[in-house]
């Protein structure tokens, strides 16, 4: 008797991948389902890496819960998707069958182009100095602690969010860190001038030297072949910066190779439309390695939407092709948050790591030390036509400001007292003009009392 179940297999194991298994069981629709994931590690937040090199957290202790039901193969690389025959085939030799695939194969770090950043081993393949190591996954994560000793000088390349919070992971250590951004203040795809130099002195308070306007060109290595290690970094001036850790941290790339080589439509990322299919109605894509109407987001946020649509179209009567009616992605606004702690007294890892409701990203601190708290979303530059509003307190490290359009809201930043983030971002979300006069937009509770 043949099985009338239903195959479906997640390519990617990250937190798109699991959110979309852990929807489908919710559902009641995840037999039949199997999992192919490249990393050897149990499922984890990656929100919350920053936090497992800082020592914060244990790495069990941020793993994500698996739902019984779907198989799981981990440590498993899928090479190629036989779309012919409609397998995917693994590294190991496997050919696992599909009726529907999901493509969640997220995204990779970029690494940027330094003189003396690749040599090459013996098998001729790239290889990285010692002492260079990417800040993406848990393993760069368990390659770095050991390193992160008190004393030891580490550089950590590009001040966006990644590089942000590798740099307070590794000060939390007694590293004595030099973050290098390339661009006139940190964050800058999130925050205006005013806040960035409060984040900065945040950072420097934690011990952290910030040089902003600082471009890195290449790195300095001693020995050759596999022996090849960095001794620290040069900058576009000719000025010399002994480490003995570099860390790139300038930003993500989608991981789009197994479905270029389908034959997939593939732009930046792997083109999807609303019902986030690829070109093939057989095969879907989610998260960072999704394209969808021009955009990749990159972010934890819109990939957990993107799941839990997907979700609900498999699991609706006739799957995502079927006839019934099934929800579209149009979609996600993407609001940031984080939350960055001082030096933490006491020992051992904390073991109940909190996330921002958002799903961006969160480090939230055990015991004592000073809380920098941060919330963006939106349009956080005002242009010529739009209206800006803020309140300032750098004695208390506050600051809120909104961008308002046509008597809408577009976008704004709050730091240090967020408790107007819910209701700004509803307000953002809704789009709808604003009554009255805004400035109750800048109040405690958002003007809701």
């Amino acid at each position: 008797m043949t099985s009338t179940t239903s195959r479906t297999v997640v390519v990617g194991g990250g937190m798109a991948g699991v959110r979309l298994v852990d929807r489908l069981a919710a559902l009641g629709a995840a037999d039949g389902v199997t999992v192919i994931g490249e990393e050897p590690h149990a499922p984890y937040n990656r929100l919350l890496l920053d936090g497992v090199l800082a020592g914060r957290y244990a790495p069990e202790v941020v793993e994500l819960p698996r739902p019984d039901g779907p198989a799981y193969l981990s440590g498993v690389r899928a090479v190629r998707i036989d779309r012919d025959d409609a397998a995917v085939v693994c590294d190991n030799g496997d050919r696992v069958p599909y009726d529907t695939l999901v493509l969640a194969t997220g995204s990779s770090a970029v690494l940027p182009p330094l003189r003396g950043l690749s040599g090459t081993a013996g098998t001729g393949s790239p290889r990285l100095p010692e002492g260079v190591r990417t800040f993406r996954t848990m393993d760069d994560c368990l390659a770095l602690a050991p390193r992160a000793r008190p004393g030891v000088r580490a550089v950590v390349v590009g001040g966006g969010l990644l590089g942000v919070c590798a740099a307070r992971a590794l000060a939390s250590r007694g590293v004595r860190v030099v973050l290098a951004q390339r661009g006139g203040h940190l964050m800058d795809r999130h925050l205006d001038p005013r806040a960035a130099a409060l984040l900065r002195a945040h950072l420097e308070s934690l011990g952290v030297e910030v040089r902003t306007g600082c471009r890195v060109r290449g790195l300095l290595v001693r020995g050759s072949g596999e022996g090849r290690a960095v001794e620290g970094v040069e900058t576009a001036d000719g000025s010399r910066t002994e480490a003995d850790l570099v860390v790139p941290a300038c930003g993500v790339r989608p991981r789009t190779g197994l479905a270029a080589a389908a034959g997939l439509t593939v732009r930046r990322g792997i083109v999807v439309d609303d019902g986030l299919r690829t070109d093939d109605p057989r095969i879907h894509a989610i998260g960072d390695c999704a394209e969808h109407r021009g955009t990749v987001h990159g972010l934890a946020g819109p990939a957990r939407d993107q799941a839990d649509l997907l979700a609900r179209r498999l699991a609706a009567p006739g799957g995502a092709g079927g006839t019934g009616r099934v929800p579209l992605y149009r979609g996600s606004r993407v609001l940031t948050r984080l939350t960055l702690t001082g030096p933490r007294t006491g020992t051992g890892p904390a073991t109940s790591p909190s996330a921002a409701g958002d799903g961006t990203t969160t480090t939230a601190g055990e015991g004592t030390g000073d809380v920098f708290d941060l919330a963006a979303f939106g349009e956080v530059a005002a242009g010529p036509e739009d209206h800006e509003l803020l309140l300032s307190d750098a004695t208390r490290g506050a600051y809120r400001k909104v961008v308002l359009r046509d008597g809408r809201l577009v976008g704004g930043i709050l730091l240090g007292d967020l408790a107007a983030v819910g209701t700004l971002a509803r307000t953002w979300e809704g789009g709808e003009p604003l009554p009255g006069h805004p400035i109750h937009l800048l109040t405690t509770d958002g003007g809701h009392r």
